[in-house]
């Protein structure tokens, strides 16, 4: 069992210690930080852990044997190194930092003192996306061509003007930080690096705060292509299709934190005028947050890395800012200058 701090006790912080607590044999959460444990006191009560108002206490806490992120993107590299200097694996919940240069320190450091580094795409757990990977990897889908995805919801219209998630700095081409990350790493996932950037990103619908509309063209090193919007001044939405040359497979809906259904469709070479159905596949429930939270825990007691250096959460970032240069730009922006 490994005991952890989780820093952040807000709603995603929340829904991360709910996603383990009584439910997991192989992490549990030992201790909480927020700058003011009075916010959280009858929370952190009820699931019997003890609250402090820093992260350097719980650093400091020889009971305290790794570190859960649950906070403000532009801190996630300071917190991170700060873990690694005092040897505690380290787990950040998306997106990983916000520039390559401090990607690039925050793995250097966790790599200098061998711990281990996990960053929160839980995505990857979704047994739907696992078997579409499994369908590119064994053929039935043919040869990977082109994926659309989008996440959409009325993010700007959930916090005042003041909220750290309206401030530009923090939510960089506007959905791409707390949705769209999401689905560029499940394309990620699927088709390997990007090899350019094409992207337009507007705040439309308020006059103060992030932008609300951005869109993106990729095209990747194997050659597929893919397009992804993220609209943060609408309804809920979110979707992914992956079109390969023999047939197509989708996810999406209204929620995502549920076990997702897979829809497929093929065609027949042999009568390629036929119009076949598209068939649905179900999946046992899981918890993608106790998936992912429990395979770091695995990594952490086995001493072996997650997140390394030219791996994909490097390469996330990487296109976050390619994506945001385009924009300023409206020019096509090369990731292998």
């Amino acid at each position: 069992m490994l005991n952890a701090a989780i820093i952040g006790l807000g709603r995603w912080g929340q829904n991360l210690v709910n996603s383990i607590h009584g439910r997991s044999d192989k992490i549990r959460i030992v201790m909480g930080v927020l700058r003011h444990p009075e916010n959280a006191r009858d929370y952190a009560k009820t699931k019997g852990f003890a609250l402090v108002d820093s992260l350097d206490k719980a650093l400091a806490d020889p009971a305290v044997e790794a570190i859960i992120l649950a906070t403000p993107h532009m801190v996630h590299a300071e917190q991170i190194i700060a873990c690694a200097r005092a040897g505690k694996p380290v787990f950040t919940e998306k997106p990983f930092t916000l520039t390559s240069e401090s990607a690039q320190a925050a793995l250097r450091a966790c790599n200098d003192a061998k711990v281990t580094l996990a960053v929160g795409y839980n995505w990857r757990f979704q047994p739907a996306l696992q078997t579409i990977k499994q369908m590119l990897a064994d053929g039935r889908l043919g040869k990977l061509l082109h994926m659309e995805g989008n996440f959409n919801g009325p993010s700007v219209f959930r916090v005042d003007k003041d909220h750290w998630r309206q401030n530009r700095e923090e939510g960089p081409g506007g959905g791409m930080t707390g949705r769209g990350v999401h689905v560029l790493d499940a394309m990620l996932y699927l088709a390997g690096k990007i090899e350019t950037v094409h992207a337009q990103s507007h705040r439309i619908a308020l006059d103060y705060g992030t932008d609300d509309t951005t869109s993106m063209l990729f095209k990747f090193h194997s050659g597929a292509t893919a397009y992804l919007g993220t609209v943060i001044a609408t309804a809920e939405s979110w979707r992914l299709q992956v079109c390969g040359s023999r047939g197509w497979a989708e996810v999406g809906d209204v929620q995502h934190l549920t076990t997702w259904q897979l829809r497929t469709c093929f065609f027949d070479p042999a009568n390629p005028y036929l119009h076949p159905q598209p068939q649905t596949i179900s999946f046992p429930d899981t918890s993608t947050e106790r998936a992912e939270l429990e395979n770091f825990a695995d990594a952490v007691i086995e001493k072996r890395p997650l997140a390394i250096a030219g791996g994909d959460e490097q390469h996330n970032v990487a296109v976050l800012e390619a994506i945001l240069e385009s924009a300023a730009k409206g020019a096509t922006v090369s990731l292998t200058k």
